[in-house]
């Protein structure tokens, strides 16, 4: 399989680069940002002349200094040619260990020797043991699953120049992988967590997510079976991931099973009962009779209401108890539920801070050359875009805000925008009624507030929603606390009544008895709701104008930017077949990871075969013309395609396609790593 291209950045200044990552050892909260490789050349008949690039990396094999190393070599042998004007003479390789909170480095002077040591968060150096290779080691696999795309491009575009390789690429590796899990297991927590996880735990963290990331990705159910099956002779908590990995794997009596015997032992384990909770709720979705879809959600609320009880400060038990309501339609005690989550600001992924470079050279591999792939940057960048499509928050959601709006969607999916609001008023205080009653009121007396009125936070201080505003701040934005207007765009009527506002708990005093019926609407959701009225507004007069279009027989006109924008928007609010349709509009202008990613969606609900494989050669190409190897998801989607499909079909409709056979041979490559796994489906 031949290596991804390798980008270039030069630096202004020798060693820029290394300094700036120093400088950043302190801050890093998460995982810690990819692998940085800085290499010296110097010029083959001017020795004085020395200039320093470097570039980003993901998935190398971090186990010891030698295999870094030899992640050097391999980029002088591609260097240091009979034709070449200059040489690489000296090569640093930077790897965070998350655990010890330290950067571990390989020196490589060439020829020469090999220098290993590690960098502390105050500069200083240190030796580099085996106990902190094996770490190093551990966080770098984390790192290649966290870090890698999801098809879409967007991880990709976040830092440039990105070089992803899949850490795991055979089962004597992946045995590499488990033991190092194995060891460092039960100190995962302090790798931190997903944003939506208020407290690490040794069941929550970067290290079970990424463990289950892999199993889910390759199929390897039985291996991870084996590796909590062990864990959990150690501590019994271990038994949510064992039924989560069970439940993966179709052994659903035996996750069950394990699950009803580790609760007799810990009967409030919160992400027992949790996974208890999603388990019954999908089984609700595909039951077959009325009957048993309603047994089974009343014991999913059951488990999610003790996991909230469990652990009441936890974004993911109350989501999941909105969700079982949203499931039951009962619509009150869903949003009466959602407005209970706690809301946590959104911890991004530790990205590199570097200077301004001199230079930067994003070379194309010639393997990945493809008309309609090649001309997607230089028209992207000449698009026209409307202020109203970028102008939607929601877009830029992360974290537990993500979430809460995803649920609060699937709401007015079901039961529609005015219902919805009617739902609300009848739940919470609104401003303008509580106007009314506290003019009327002569004689005010104490409210009656407890943690189901107002939240088991009480009034909360106002949160960060991820993006780096408060949401004093949003509101302030949204409106002025004015009475509703109607407004237009592009001269079209807006049929999309505006949602009035909630009262803002600050500003109860305790003086009206209509909070013994009413609860008090916290001001994040009370946003939540203006931004799901600006995404609908957009859509309703996309659509209203699409229609009066097709009726004057006239071509509706957007840009591919545009048609992006307004498929995710379709998406985000449940209406699958717009977003298709945009999407493709989209595709129909320019090439556009995003928008396949979104059709390439659709295409695996309907079991569209052919139509999956070729969204899935062009995604692959994409990313690796963008120096990425590997992509999970997009591994996923082809060993699917094999179980269900076959192998041999799978590689037959690959091959047909007219296509390059240098394009071809990158996804028979993400086929070939199925059979390496020995995928159900593939031969032998």
């Amino acid at each position: 399989m031949v290596a991804p291209a390798v980008p270039e950045v030069t630096e202004e200044v020798l060693h820029e680069s290394i300094d700036a990552r120093t400088e950043s050892l302190l801050a890093l909260r998460e995982l810690g940002p990819p692998d940085l490789v800085h290499l010296l050349k110097q010029g083959v008949r001017n020795t004085g002349k020395q200039t320093g690039i470097y570039h980003h990396v993901t998935g190398v094999d971090a186990s010891s200094s030698a295999s870094l190393a030899a992640y050097i070599n391999t980029l002088t042998y591609k260097d240091n040619g009979p034709n070449a004007t200059s040489k690489i003479v000296e090569g640093v390789y930077c790897c965070y260990n998350a655990f010890s909170r330290l950067d571990m480095r390989v020196h490589v002077s060439i020829p020469g020797t090999v220098e290993s040591y590690c960098v502390d968060e105050r500069g200083e150096k240190r030796k580099a043991s085996d106990e902190l290779w094996l770490e190093t080691y551990l966080c770098s696999v984390l790192r290649a699953y966290s870090y890698a795309d999801d098809g879409s491009g967007d991880t990709i575009r976040k830092i440039m120049g990105v070089r992803r390789f899949n850490p795991v690429t055979n089962t004597e590796t992946e045995q590499r992988f488990l033991n190092a899990a194995e060891q460092l297991f039960f100190r995962g927590w302090q790798l931190g967590s997903d944003s939506v996880v208020q407290v690490p735990t040794n069941v929550s963290n970067h290290l079970t997510t990424g463990l289950l990331k892999y199993l889910e990705t390759t199929g390897r159910y039985a291996s991870g079976i084996n590796l909590f099956e062990k864990l959990r002779t150690q501590s019994i908590e271990v038994s949510s991931l064992l039924s989560k990995v069970m439940f993966m794997g179709h052994e659903e009596v035996s996750g069950v099973k394990n699950l009803y015997q580790s609760l007799q032992e810990t009967p409030m384990d919160y992400v027992m009962l949790d996974t208890q909770a999603e388990f019954l709720l999908k089984k609700a979705q595909t039951a077959e009779t009325p009957e048993a879809r309603e047994e089974r959600l009343k014991m999913a609320l059951g488990c999610a209401d003790r996991s909230t009880v469990a652990a009441p400060s936890e974004f993911g038990t109350w989501a999941r108890l909105a969700q079982v309501y949203v499931a039951m339609e009962d619509w009150e005690n869903a949003l009466t539920t959602l407005n209970s989550c706690p809301m946590f600001t959104y911890q991004d992924k530790d990205t590199p801070i570097m200077p301004e470079p001199r230079d930067v050279h994003l070379p194309t591999l010639p393997e990945t050359r493809l008309d309609e792939i090649d001309s997607e940057p230089e028209s992207r960048f000449s698009e026209q875009v409307d202020a109203s499509l970028l102008g939607l928050r929601a877009a830029s959601y992360r974290g537990t805000f993500k979430q809460a709006y995803n649920i609060l969607t699937e709401m007015t999916a079901k039961i529609g925008w005015d219902q919805l609001l009617k739902i609300r008023s009848n739940v919470f205080v609104m401003e303008d009624e509580y106007r009314t009653e506290k003019q009327e009121a002569s004689h005010p007396g104490p409210s009656k507030r407890n943690a189901s009125i107002d939240g088991l936070r009480g009034t909360p201080d106002p949160i960060t929603n991820g993006e780096g505003e408060t949401e004093e701040d949003d509101d302030e934005k949204l409106s002025e606390r004015e009475p509703a207007k109607e407004m237009a765009t592009n001269g079209e009527p807006n049929s999309v009544e505006k949602p009035p506002h909630a009262i803002d708990p600050k500003e109860v005093k305790g003086d009206s008895d209509h909070l013994n019926t009413k609860r008090l609407c916290e001001r994040w959701l009370d946003s939540l709701f203006m931004v799901l009225y600006e995404d609908l507004r957009v859509y309703t007069i996309w659509r209203t104008q699409m229609a009066q279009y097709r009726a004057q027989q006239m071509q509706y006109k957007k840009s591919a930017e545009e048609w992006e924008i307004l498929g995710a928007l379709a998406e985000r609010l449940q209406h699958f077949d717009e977003a298709v349709e945009a999407y493709r509009a989209c595709l129909s202008l320019r090439f556009s990871p995003k928008s396949l990613a979104g059709v390439l969606r659709v295409f695996q609900k309907t079991k569209n075969t052919r139509d999956t494989v070729a969204a899935v050669i062009r995604l692959v190409t994409w990313q690796y013309r963008w120096y990425s190897e590997f992509s999970p998801e997009l591994l996923h989607t082809i060993r699917t395609l094999i179980e269900d499909e076959g192998a041999v079909k799978v590689r037959s409709i690959i091959q047909a396609t007219s296509l390059p056979q240098t394009v071809l041979d990158l996804t028979h490559h993400y086929a070939a790593l199925c059979a390496t796994f020995r995928s159900s489906g593939t031969d032998g």
